[in-house]
């Protein structure tokens, strides 16, 4: 199965690094959903969770306090000034 290489990145460093079959984010202008294959793009987040499903860990679920998000050859990098992760 396909999976994604997943980054989380806040201003004080990476938080987390790690694969996912899924990613949800809360965008700018609505949620959004990652999956493997997806096309490159670049979007703002807004405040809200961060869903990373699947991969080795499980699952982590994350708030986040804007940012940004890129996806790239099924590499997905958040960038935030503000995070908690909550599992």
């Amino acid at each position: 199965m396909a999976e994604l290489h997943v980054e989380l990145v806040a201003a004080h460093g990476k938080l987390w690094e790690g694969t996912a079959h899924q990613v949800s984010a809360p965008g700018s202008e609505g949620s959004l959903g990652v999956l493997p294959g997806h096309v490159p793009m670049l979007t703002a987040l807004g405040e809200g969770e961060v869903h990373i499903q699947g991969g080795e860990s499980g699952g982590k679920r994350v708030r986040v306090e804007g940012g940004f998000l890129s996806v790239d050859h099924d590499r997905v990098t958040i960038v935030t000034d503000s995070a908690q992760v909550q599992a």
